[in-house]
């Protein structure tokens, strides 16, 4: 973790971020973190114990599952993470009004294929509303036959595939579990079509 400045009056005002820093610069960002469809909310939970300013989001009319998500920081000491109703492919005023962000955090959303296109176009008025902001998405690959390429062409956007041995994550016991085993998890990092403000994440 780190600690960003710069309160709006011109003096110090800490606060724990995520350190990311551009290999060349060495520069750190303050990152803002949403988590869509969070579900247990895992990915979204450690982002916050690692300093995140985190919201999380699943399914507006899915009671049960915001109430996980709220269980989750409950039980991790989490007092400042919200937790708010986002429904796929919905311009509700919950997604409108959402706070800017930095990345967008997925945990196997596209497990259902006639999700997939409502999964892109939130993502894609997120990204398009926050410039310089990626959708990190993780997924397990459940056909060879399911494809969000022509989702992305349709919708501007860009996909970069991360191989899991950047981080020491391609081994089928991962944190002395058996997950993921025999299944195939990939890494997308997606982003708009000629993003005219980079942010560096690595």
């Amino acid at each position: 973790m780190a600690d960003c400045y710069g309160g709006a009056d011109g003096t110090k005002e800490q606060k724990k971020t995520f350190k990311f820093s551009d290999s060349r610069t060495g520069e750190t960002l303050c990152v803002v973190i949403p988590e869509l469809g969070a579900g247990t909310a895992l990915p979204g939970v450690v982002a916050a114990k690692c300093g995140a300013q985190v919201t999380l989001s699943d399914n507006a009319l899915s009671t049960q599952c915001l109430r996980n998500c709220e269980q989750s920081c409950e039980v991790n000491g989490l007092e400042n993470v919200k937790v708010i109703g986002l429904t796929w492919g919905q311009f509700t005023l919950e997604l409108t009004s959402l706070q800017p962000v930095d990345v967008i955090l997925g945990s196997d959303c596209f497990y259902d294929k006639k999700d997939f296109e409502d999964i892109i176009v939130t993502v894609s008025f997120l990204l398009e509303k926050n410039l310089g902001s990626q959708f990190w998405c993780t997924y397990q690959q459940r056909s060879s036959d399911w494809s969000i390429a022509h989702l992305l062409e349709n919708w501007k956007l860009t996909c970069e595939h991360v191989p899991l041995t950047c981080f020491a994550a391609e081994t089928p016991h991962l944190a002395g579990s058996n997950l993921p085993g025999d299944h195939t998890i990939h890494l997308l990092i997606i982003k708009k079509v000629n993003n005219r403000v980079t942010k560096s994440f690595t």
